[in-house]
C-alpha cells in the first residue's frame, strides 16, 4: 500500500501567502491602484468572514467554558491573573519602547512641525469606561462586535446556567451544540488564510512601500526592534517561567496567528487562529476562551511600545527633551490607558493623545506618524496577540497547578 502523502502545515501555506503578497505588492508599487481595486476587496472579504465568526465563537465558547467550570470563583481567579499579567507586561512594553527611543533618538530625522493639525478623539472617563462595560441590551454588542460587552453577556448567561442547576440543562446543551457548529465554521474559514493573507498584505506593500523609505524609516525600525525585543525577552521568560514551555516551541506554534495578525493588523481578526494555536500548545479550552477575547480588547503591549517610541520622536521634532519624571508619567499613563480605552474604536490613537497630553507634548504631533500608522499597526498587533497567547498559556498552567493542590 502506497504511503499517504504528508499534509503540509497551514503555517507554511500562510507564510507562502505572506511572501507572495510582499513580492506582488513590491511589483505593483508603481501602480498601487491595481492592488487596491482588484486584490484588496478579496482580503476585506476574508477579514469580514473572520470577523463574522468571532462574536459567535467568543459568546458560545465563554459560556461553554463557564458552564464547564461550574465554579464562579474559578472565573474570578482566572480574571485576576489575566488582568495582572496584562498590566505588568504593558508597563514593561512602554519601558522598552522608551529605552530604545532614547538610545536611538540621535538618528531620528527631525521633521518640520509647522502647520500640523490633528484633532484627537476624546478619551472616555474612568466612570464612562465602567458603565460602558455593561450592555443596555443583548443585541447591540454583537452587532457592533464590542468584545468586552459580549464577554459580560456570556459570563452572565454562563453564571445563570450554573445557578439554575438542572433547569439549565437544555440551554447548556444548546450552548455546547452552538459552540461546536461555530468552531467548525471557524476551521473552514481558517483554511482560506493563505489566500486572505496574500490579499491583505499586497495592497499594504504596494501603497506604503516607497513611503517607509523616507524620513520615518528610522523611527519605524526602532519601533520594530522594540517589538521584537519585547516578544523575545518578555514572552519567552513568562512562558518558560509560568507555563514551563520552551520559547522556541511557543513561537513556532504561534506562527499562523502571528502571520495573520501582521497581515490584517486586527487582533479580533486573528482571534480564531490564536484560539487554535494556544490549544495546540496545551492551553485549556475553558481558559483560552476567556483570556484571549479579553486580551484582544484590553491587552496593548505593542501599542504601548509604539507610544513610547512615538512620544520621544514627537518630542525630538518639537525640540523638547523629556525628563525622567515625564517618561515615568508616560509609563503610568500608557499602562492605565490600555484598560481605560478598552473596546473604544481607534484606541491606539486615543491612547497616544492621552500619553502626549500627560507630559505636555502637542497632540498635533500625531500627524507626524499618522501617515504610516498602518505599518506601525501591523507590528503592534502582532505583539498584542502574541502577548494574549503567552498570558493564556501561563494562566492555564497556573490554574492546573492550583487545581492539583486543591
Amino acid at each position: 500500500m502506497a504511503k499517504e502523502k504528508k499534509k503540509r502545515p497551514l503555517a507554511l501555506w500562510i507564510f507562502v501567502g505572506l511572501i507572495l503578497g510582499i513580492l506582488a505588492g513590491a511589483a505593483l508599487m508603481k501602480t498601487p491602484e491595481i492592488a487596491v481595486n482588484y486584490i484588496k476587496p478579496f482580503g476585506t472579504l476574508f477579514l469580514n468572514l473572520v470577523k463574522f465568526i468571532v462574536v459567535p465563537i467568543v459568546l458560545f465558547s465563554i459560556m461553554s467554558g463557564v458552564i464547564t467550570m461550574k465554579d464562579m470563583r474559578k472565573v474570578g481567579s482566572i480574571g485576576m491573573k489575566t488582568i495582572c499579567y496584562y498590566m505588568c507586561t504593558t508597563a514593561v512594553a512602554v519601558l522598552i519602547g522608551l529605552a530604545m527611543a532614547n538610545l536611538c533618538k540621535g538618528f531620528f530625522n527631525e521633521l518640520t512641525t509647522s502647520g500640523l493639525e490633528y484633532e484627537a478623539s476624546a478619551a472616555p472617563s474612568f466612570i464612562e469606561t465602567i458603565v460602558n462595560i455593561f450592555p443596555s441590551n443583548a443585541v447591540a454588542p454583537m452587532v457592533n462586535a464590542n468584545m468586552l460587552q459580549v464577554i459580560v453577556i456570556a459570563l452572565f448567561f454562563g453564571f445563570g446556567t450554573i445557578a439554575v442547576g438542572e433547569k439549565g440543562k437544555a440551554f447548556s446543551d444548546f450552548v455546547e451544540s452552538a459552540n461546536a457548529v461555530s468552531m467548525y465554521i471557524m476551521d473552514a474559514i481558517i483554511k482560506l488564510s493563505p489566500i486572505g493573507v496574500f490579499c491583505l498584505i499586497t495592497p499594504v506593500v504596494a501603497e506604503n512601500g516607497p513611503a517607509v523609505l523616507g524620513d520615518l524609516l528610522t523611527v519605524l525600525v526602532v519601533a520594530y526592534i522594540a517589538y521584537i525585543l519585547h516578544m523575545v525577552i518578555v514572552y519567552s521568560a513568562t512562558v518558560r517561567a509560568f507555563a514551563g514551555l520552551n520559547p522556541i516551541k511557543f513561537f513556532k506554534g504561534m506562527l499562523p496567528a502571528i502571520m495573520m495578525a501582521f497581515s490584517s493588523a486586527s487582533s479580533v481578526g486573528a482571534l480564531p487562529l490564536n484560539l487554535e494555536c494556544v490549544e495546540k500548545l496545551g492551553a485549556k479550552k475553558d481558559v483560552a476562551s476567556f483570556v484571549l477575547p479579553l486580551g484582544a480588547t484590553i491587552n496593548m503591549d505593542g501599542t504601548a511600545i509604539y507610544q513610547g517610541v512615538c512620544s520621544i520622536f514627537i518630542a525630538t521634532c518639537f525640540g523638547i527633551d523629556l525628563t525622567l519624571g515625564q517618561q515615568l508619567s508616560i509609563i503610568l499613563t500608557a499602562t492605565l490607558a490600555s484598560i481605560g480605552t478598552a473596546g473604544v474604536p481607534g484606541a491606539g490613537m486615543i491612547m497616544l493623545a492621552m500619553v502626549l497630553q500627560s507630559v505636555g507634548l502637542p497632540v498635533e504631533g500625531i500627524a507626524l506618524v499618522a501617515g504610516i500608522d498602518r505599518i506601525f499597526d501591523m507590528g503592534r498587533t502582532t505583539v498584542n496577540i502574541t502577548g494574549d497567547a503567552a498570558c493564556t498559556l501561563c494562566v492555564s498552567k497556573m490554574e492546573e497547578k492550583r487545581e492539583a493542590k486543591a
